[in-house]
């Protein structure tokens, strides 16, 4: 009775928010929320778990809608608060806090990672010719643990402890002694080991954790409780969502299975007794889409940056089709003028997007409970995930999600 009582009055807030919300919106604003959360509602129908999302300007989130459930087992639904992983969306964070140091005159983006970590990063491929800068936009030919064999199965697959809390590091040794992808500067290659790189750079250069310095710099500043690193500062009980991944033959055959991940429909897995700290700075985060949205739209408004370093981190390289990478971020194009600014993750459990629409006072971020790493022969990113039901990037990056969004955050 007391359970039902709760719900009730949970139910209540819940319209008494939404009716709030659309009184102060015009009709066409209205009418666009529903279509957002049919959007999700249509994710959902198509195999992903649960998803929530916001729209936000740069004065307030103005929308948040979720849709499915956050345990499938027991069937408990998605809620606003809850929290997911977001991946690579993390390495904006580290990038912000390595921009910041350089804007004090700590750190020199031409030096190298071996200049500043000796001994610590030896045998790891171009760490001694490699810039900072070129860590941050993956053009410094190193090669990302991620897409070691080895790692992979032990990282995400049939031959990962679970419960294991990684030490920050210990990705490293998997390529270390191998050879460079590219001369530094040659090309563009996404590689997780830049970022755990700079992880470790931030911790050399100000003797302090890399998780405190981004609570201290982004998170606190900007009043947002609701995202963390996990597995190196503790996850508020009960709200983080179930983890799921959808378990194809691809992902059979490159990571294989874990037995504590059962199956809990064809082709989608429960990883949920596994962690995010094999990731740490390079996608161990996890947040709420509220919070996710505050900070994009903090970053993107120069609060966080000063102007000259927000045009660093927006320096445009080719990065494939359509794509294009700065330093920390991603650029997007659609058809006819069109573009987004943000970053996409993908990692086991998890997939996550936030952007913001360049020229438009609108940003949005969108998270799920189901990961796509290693599921596609493609590997990861909007195109290659075509080949599972669902990520939290396919939604987010959808045109009609994108103009939906922007009439949300349109004034009358």
């Amino acid at each position: 009775m007391l359970m039902k009582l709760a719900l009730t009055l949970a139910s209540l807030v819940v319209v008494s928010a939404c009716t709030a919300w659309k009184a102060e919106r015009s009709p066409d604003q209205r009418g666009a929320a529903s279509e957002l959360k049919a959007l999700l509602d249509e994710a959902v129908a198509s195999g992903i778990p649960g998803i929530s999302a916001a729209v936000a300007t740069g004065d307030s989130v103005l929308w948040t809608g979720v849709a499915g459930k956050a345990d499938l087992q027991t069937g408990a639904p998605v809620r606003p608060e809850m929290l997911f992983g977001i991946g690579s969306i993390t390495k904006t964070f580290v990038a912000v806090v390595i921009l910041q140091l350089t804007e004090e005159g700590r750190l020199d983006l031409n030096a190298t990672a071996a200049s500043l970590l000796g001994a610590a990063v030896d045998g790891i491929p171009n760490a001694e010719k490699a810039t900072l800068a070129q860590l941050l936009n993956h053009t410094g030919g190193v090669r990302s643990w991620e897409d070691d064999p080895a790692w992979i199965h032990e990282g995400r697959g049939d031959r990962l402890e679970p419960a294991r809390i990684w030490d920050k590091t210990a990705t490293l040794p998997y390529i270390k002694g191998q050879a460079a992808l590219a001369p530094p500067g040659e090309k563009f290659s996404y590689a997780n080991t830049n970022f755990t790189l700079l992880g470790m750079v931030i911790e050399k250069v100000t003797g302090n954790q890399a998780v405190d310095e981004i609570h201290r710099r982004i998170l606190t500043p900007l009043g947002l409780k609701d995202i963390h690193l996990e597995g190196f500062e503790p996850i508020p009980p009960g709200q983080l969502a179930h983890r799921y991944h959808w378990a194809t033959p691809t992902f059979q055959e490159d990571a294989g299975v874990n037995a504590a991940f059962p199956e809990v429909r064809p082709g989608l897995i429960d990883a949920s007794s596994s962690n995010l700290s094999v990731e740490w700075t390079a996608g161990g985060m996890v947040a709420t889409a509220r919070d996710l949205a505050r900070y994009a739209a903090a970053l993107r408004d120069g609060r966080l940056l000063k102007p000259a370093s927000m045009k660093f981190m927006t320096e445009w390289s080719p990065a494939g089709e359509g794509e294009q990478v700065g330093h920390g971020l991603f650029r997007s194009a659609y058809p006819g003028d069109l573009a987004v600014i943000g970053h996409d993750g993908d990692v086991l459990g998890f997939t996550g997007s936030f952007y913001w629409v360049e020229g438009a006072d609108v940003v949005v971020a969108v998270v799920s409970n189901v990961g796509s790493m290693h599921s596609t022969s493609a590997g990861t990113g909007s195109a290659a995930a075509g080949n599972v039901p669902g990520t939290a990037y396919l939604v987010a990056k959808d045109k009609r999600f994108i103009d939906l969004a922007m009439k949300v955050a349109a004034t009358r």
